[in-house]
């Protein structure tokens, strides 16, 4: 079931990245990074809107070029959620609005996962989501791979860095792995925003914990679907196949 709502998705792309800098304007197949991501952001038909929030004229500069809306936000801002909260301001956004935030690193997504995403929004308690698909036990010790465990409703319990949950007495291991997309109705958003970061968040650097310390579930989906994003470089040529080979 399609949500009522409107929704519209919104891709943050900072200039300045200590791995890589100017990544949003790294070229893939002649056109930048953040056209590709909003692009395949797109072709989810339960966005009425796609629009770039950047911090640099560079970026407005390429995105006015090759046609994607972008507003220009402060450069001050801590992450791509307090980005995405300002870019909703000055949108003038309605207060029912679904925010999607369609990380600026994903350029090879798969728009699947977008519909997945804001699908739970037909249920106007859900205030937030997010994606999971299973991983390995290999892959779940790695910390970079954060895992997730939910309640029976569907709700998160708990982010980690861990593996969790811990297998005590053996048997078949099963990780979910969080997948780092968000989508928030506009005053989960806003409060999220306004909260401090809260103690388990600084411990785990996960800022999705500051979401369930204060109370605000969080509706995790089970997907197929796995991503890959750019971190460094040496990725681009890894997107760039997987783009050629799905035109």
């Amino acid at each position: 079931m399609k949500p009522s709502v409107p929704c519209v998705a919104v891709v943050p792309a900072r200039f300045a990245s200590s791995r890589f800098p100017g990544k949003p304007l790294a070229d893939i197949l002649g056109r930048p990074m953040f056209w590709h991501v909003a692009d395949r952001a797109a072709r989810a038909p339960e966005l009425s809107r796609v629009v770039v929030a950047t911090d640099d004229e560079r970026i407005m500069a390429a995105a006015s070029e090759h046609g994607v809306e972008a507003v220009m936000t402060s450069p001050d801002h801590a992450s791509g959620t307090d980005r995405i909260q300002e870019a909703a301001g000055l949108l003038g956004l309605p207060e029912e609005t679904v925010v999607v935030n369609v990380q600026g690193d994903e350029p090879a997504l798969n728009p699947a996962m977008i519909s997945e995403l804001v699908a739970p929004f037909a249920d106007p308690k859900v205030r937030v989501t997010t994606l999971a698909h299973r991983v390995d036990p290999e892959r779940a010790k790695c910390p970079d791979q954060v895992k997730v465990v939910w309640t029976a409703s569907g709700d998160a319990m708990y982010f980690s860095r861990q593996p969790i949950p811990h297998h005590r007495d053996g048997g078949e291991e099963i990780y979910w792995g969080h997948v780092g997309m968000y989508a928030y109705r506009l005053p989960a958003l806003a409060r999220f925003t306004a909260l401090p970061p809260s103690y388990l968040e600084r411990k785990e650097r996960l800022e999705q914990l500051r979401f369930l310390e204060n109370g605000i579930p969080i509706r995790v989906v089970p997907t197929r679907h796995t991503s890959r994003g750019v971190d460094r470089p040496e990725d681009l040529d890894v997107v760039r196949r997987l783009i050629s080979e799905s035109i």
